[in-house]
């Protein structure tokens, strides 16, 4: 039987390292019930026993300022673990321990895993474990999650302490709140409010903190008792403000670190050396962060990373194109002319191949900013664009939002429009979640590569960074617009601690990497297929009239009527032997005459194919758009591909792939979808960039405009990001096409 444990801490405390550690690659991840923010379980199998262990969301603090600190909460109070590991960063441990107070107060068995014990040591920090463990009454284990120091001894400690119960921490704070919390608590117990889930005092602190989920659950529970406890809490915030000029939550505040203080005191910390000195970090921080000279370096951070991504990617995607480009030919040859066999090259193979075979470059750009994130640069980018995000109408907050939409090509918008919880200010957070979905996500990136490898293949990675650039340029001026305009507003200030430099293990970097591509290739298995089934239907029904598929059929005929029966005979062994897999042979002992006859017939079935294609649903709704979107030389195809991107922007690649692949003349000279672009009539880089830059500013996935509307508390808001970025985007590209089109002629 195995037993509960929930894994807590701070924000870069190393929280995640250890679980990876714990659990390895017996994890999976999911949502909390009800709500957005991750759940990540695995189990930890060891000679000290079984553990179930849930890595609860990094929060600071247990009062419900934000989502995950109410999941956090929420989970130890509904789940009841039999004990909280809570990961406490040895090199900031008096700010740490604010939230180890607050888990000792919930009266819930804790030990703490003091981290980074080699950080401190580099900074001449020496921690009496056993008197630290004696003054706060719970089990310290010390150690090193990225190399696993300390695990074995945790897993025992656990072991030891699982079942035993914990004596509730009383911290008193000031003769004023105390007051007020004898009196709370005394009510509280008399009438069971809320006893069933919390502690009588605990529940009072809330009320003095106003913790808004407590006070809303008391009102459901008994609201007479609630209306007398919110009494006394005005009475003596009242007070406070007249006497002290402050509110009961900065008084308990103030008096849970004087408790830390007490402890930390009684020669628990020793330096060994001057503990002021310059650190590695700090001077790492002096030129990566210096004003001028970081975005420099950022910069060339971020080529580095598309040089890597693109350089050791062309390999293995080529392997990839090469596998379904074998698959399609197996299809090809195992099934008969048909609808079936249309829906499996073309619909499957072709749509989702060309999704998945991007595969491996996406892997890599994982891999690199997996690197970067645990490293600690990632906060240091956070870190100095703050400074260009204020001239915007931002918050510097918003800019791990940016980063984790796709700042660093390769994220995600819902995660993004989600991470704009930590902002405060309503209308910051509301012009952050209306511009990350310009960043440059994981499901734009294959629409990138591929117009990339196609037209910009001996410049990729600085197109790369081009694109980049264009993405948060484009989100920051419209930014700046929308706080001009809709949303105006005052700028809050912007305070951020930063972890220190890391040497990111090998285990947790792969752990990162394969969680973010599983994901991409779950969408695309799923998703992105059943997406790409409706579109090859709307793009194969209804098919060609009779008259019209009779006049292909007589002009196939007219070309055999004068060939020569040796010629047919060529051209039937041909076919014969294709089956056979022995294409290439044969193709060089066809007569010239042969030759001419063979690309005719192919030439018609093409054409055939096209106007197929273009009198479908799909090719129909395209070619409507194509009297407006000329403009901005998109023709039809690109047209279905687009609006199917509006449900998911890998499906323009899909969809691209599936369009351009019906009634291909020869599939033996063109394997993949770029070398079919290249050659396809009204395509070239201005096109290509031109789409580009019409994929990075128009209109959110589908999930993502649910995502906006959920946070944004409003359909309105939803609706305007669909319609705004689309006719922006749109804009942008007819001008691009247009300017270019002239320079070019």
């Amino acid at each position: 039987m195995s037993t509960a444990i929930a894994l807590a801490g701070n924000p870069n405390s190393g929280k995640t390292t250890l679980f990876n550690e714990l659990t390895g690659a017996r994890q999976h991840v999911g949502n909390y019930p009800g709500v957005t923010v991750e759940k990540k379980q695995g189990t930890c199998v060891s000679d000290s026993g079984k553990f179930d262990i849930v890595d609860l969301p990094g929060t600071y603090s247990l009062t419900a300022y934000s989502l995950e600190e109410v999941v956090a909460r929420d989970f130890l109070v509904n789940e009841k673990p039999s004990m909280i590991v809570n990961i406490v960063d040895a090199s900031n441990l008096e700010r740490n321990l604010y939230l180890s107070v607050q888990f000792m107060e919930m009266g819930i068995p804790v030990t703490i895993a003091l981290n980074m014990m080699d950080v401190a040591k580099k900074r001449g920090i020496k921690i009496d474990i056993k008197k630290l463990s004696k003054l706060l009454n719970v089990p310290v284990v010390p150690t090193i999650a990225r190399s696993g120091e300390g695990k074995k001894e945790l897993l025992q400690t656990i072991a030891s302490n699982v079942n035993g119960k914990a004596e509730p921490l009383t911290i008193s704070y000031g003769r004023d709140i105390d007051t007020a919390l004898d009196e709370m608590e005394e009510i509280i117990q008399s009438s069971t409010f809320l006893t069933a889930r919390y502690r009588a005092r605990w529940t009072a602190i809330k009320y003095l903190e106003k913790d808004q989920q407590i006070v809303e659950s008391g009102k459901k529970e008994d609201m007479k008792v609630a209306l007398q406890l919110e009494g006394i809490v005005k009475k003596v915030t009242g007070h406070l403000l007249a006497t002290l000029d402050t509110h009961p939550e900065g008084i308990i505040a103030d008096h849970r670190y004087g408790f830390i203080n007490s402890v930390l005191k009684q020669n628990v910390i020793g330096y060994f050396q001057d503990k002021n000195r310059l650190q590695l970090s700090d001077k790492i921080d002096k030129a990566v962060t210096n004003r001028f000279l970081g975005p420099i370096i950022m910069v060339g951070i971020l080529m580095g990373l598309y040089k890597f991504t693109f350089t050791y990617s062309e390999i293995p995607v080529g392997w990839f194109e090469s596998f379904f480009g074998w698959i399609g030919g197996i299809a090809d040859n195992a099934l008969p002319e048909g609808h079936l066999k249309s829906l499996v090259i073309s619909g499957i193979i072709d749509g989702v191949g060309g999704v998945l075979g991007f595969v491996p470059l996406i892997m890599f750009m994982f891999l690199g900013i997996a690197f970067l994130e645990d490293s600690g640069y990632l906060a240091r980018m956070a870190f100095m664009l703050d400074r260009v995000f204020r001239m915007f109408g931002l918050h510097g907050s918003s800019v791990m939002a940016f980063i984790v939409s796709g700042g660093i090509a390769g994220g995600c918008a819902v995660p993004g429009v989600m991470a704009t919880r930590t902002l405060k200010s309503p209308k910051e957070r509301l012009t952050t979640l209306l511009t990350v979905p310009f960043m440059n996500c994981g499901a734009k990136l294959p629409v990138y590569a591929l117009l990339v490898a196609a037209f910009f293949s001996k410049n990729e990675a600085t197109v790369m960074l081009l694109i980049t650039l264009i993405s948060w340029v484009g989100a920051l001026l419209v930014a700046r617009l929308l706080r001009s305009t809709v949303i105006k507003g005052e700028s809050t200030p912007f305070v951020m601690e930063l972890p220190p430099y890391r040497m990111p293990t090998i285990k947790g970097i792969l752990i990162h990497t394969w969680e973010r591509t599983w994901q991409y290739i779950k969408k695309a298995g799923t998703v992105i297929l059943g997406i790409s089934i409706v579109l090859w239907a709307m793009m194969t029904f209804p098919g060609l009239p009779e008259t019209k598929t009779q006049e292909f059929e007589s002009l196939r005929l007219f070309i055999m009527s004068g060939v020569p029966a040796r010629v047919l005979s060529e051209i039937e062994t041909l076919e014969t032997e294709t089956i056979k897999g022995d294409n290439l042979k044969v193709t060089r002992k066809l007569s010239a005459k042969a030759m001419v006859v063979k690309k005719s017939l192919a030439q018609v079935d093409f054409d055939e194919a096209h106007a197929g294609l273009k009198n479908s649903i799909a090719g129909r709704i395209g070619s409507s758009l194509e009297g407006i979107t000329k403009f901005a030389g998109f023709d039809w195809r690109t047209n279905i591909a687009l609006v199917g991107g509006f449900a998911a922007k890998e499906i323009v690649v899909s969809t691209l792939g599936t369009a351009y692949s019906i009634g291909e003349v020869d599939p033996e000279e063109t394997t993949s979808l770029s070398d079919r672009l290249k050659v396809a009539e009204g395509w070239g880089p201005l096109t290509a960039f031109s789409l580009i830059i019409f994929t990075i500013f128009y209109a959110p996935c589908f999930v993502t405009v649910v995502c906006i509307a959920k946070e944004a508390g409003s359909w309105k808001w939803a609706a305007f990001s669909v319609v705004f970025n689309t006719v922006l985007a749109f804009g942008l590209s007819v001008l691009f096409y247009q300017v270019g089109s002239i320079v070019l002629t």
